[in-house]
C-alpha cells in the first residue's frame, strides 16, 4: 500500500441513511400509539384487554415494529456522529453512545417481557383479575419502558443538545427544545405515558434539520483534511 493510498479520503455515507431518524420517529410513534390505544397505561391494570382479539393484534403489531425501530435509531446515531464530524468531544461522545445504546437495550427488554406475557396468556379469558404473574410482568415491562428506557432517551436528548450548542452543529433553538423535552421526560413520563411521544418528535425535527443543512457537513478524515 502506498502512502498516497493510505491518505485517501474516507467516502461519505450515502445520503439516504440520513432519513433513518425519520424512519425511527415514524415507527416509534406508530408503535406507541397502537399500544397506548390497546392496553391501559396503568401498570396495575387487570389485563382485561388480553381477552379482546383486536386489542391483542394491535399490541402484537406494535411489538413487531420495535426491532426495526431500534435498528433505525442506531443508524440515526451514526448520522448524528457523522454530522458532528471532527468536532466530536470524547467526553460527551461517551455519554451520547452510552445513553443511545441503553435506550435501545431497555426498549428491546420491555418488548421481550411484554411478548412473554402475551405468549403466557394466550387465552385471554383464562386470566384472573390481579393475577400475580401478570402483575409482576406488567410492572416490569412498565418500569423498563417508562422509567429506564425513557430516562435514557432524556439523557440522549440532553447530551445531543449540549453537543449541538458547543459545536454549533444544531441550531440553538433546536438544542433548547431538546433540553426542554428531556426535562419533561425526566419529570413527567411515569405520570402521563403519552409524553413519550416527545422523543420521536424531537428526533424527527433533528433529522429534518440534518437533511436540510447537509448530511456530511464536516470532514470525517483528519489526515485527508490536513493534507488539503
Amino acid at each position: 500500500m502506498t502512502a498516497h493510498s493510505a491518505l485517501k479520503p474516507i467516502p461519505s455515507p450515502p445520503r439516504i441513511v440520513a432519513i433513518s431518524g425519520i424512519v425511527f420517529a415514524a415507527l416509534f410513534i406508530a408503535s406507541l400509539v397502537l399500544i397506548r390505544l390497546a392496553a391501559p397505561a396503568d401498570p396495575k391494570d387487570p389485563g382485561v384487554w388480553l381477552s379482546d382479539p383486536a386489542l391483542r393484534n394491535w399490541v402484537l403489531m406494535s411489538l413487531n415494529l420495535v426491532p426495526f425501530t431500534g435498528i433505525a435509531f442506531l443508524w440515526f446515531m451514526a448520522v448524528l456522529r457523522n454530522h458532528i464530524g471532527l468536532l466530536e468531544d470524547r467526553f460527551f461522545a461517551t455519554v451520547f453512545l452510552g445513553s443511545g445504546l441503553l435506550f435501545v437495550a431497555m426498549l428491546f427488554a420491555a418488548v421481550a417481557v411484554t411478548r412473554g406475557l402475551m405468549d403466557a396468556f394466550t387465552n385471554g379469558d383464562s386470566i384472573q383479575v390481579h393475577h400475580e404473574t401478570y402483575q409482576f410482568g406488567r410492572s416490569m415491562a412498565f418500569a423498563l419502558m417508562n422509567t429506564f428506557c425513557m430516562k435514557m432517551a432524556a439523557v440522549f436528548m440532553f447530551v445531543t443538545s449540549t453537543i449541538g450548542l458547543r459545536t454549533a452543529v444544531l441550531l440553538h433553538w433546536l438544542s433548547f427544545v431538546g433540553f426542554s423535552f428531556g426535562l419533561v421526560l425526566l419529570l413527567v413520563i411515569t405520570d402521563f405515558a403519552w409524553i413519550a411521544l416527545l422523543f420521536p418528535l424531537w428526533v424527527l425535527i433533528v433529522s429534518a434539520f440534518i437533511l436540510c443543512s447537509g448530511f456530511n457537513r464536516f470532514p470525517t478524515n483528519p489526515v485527508s483534511n490536513r493534507e488539503g
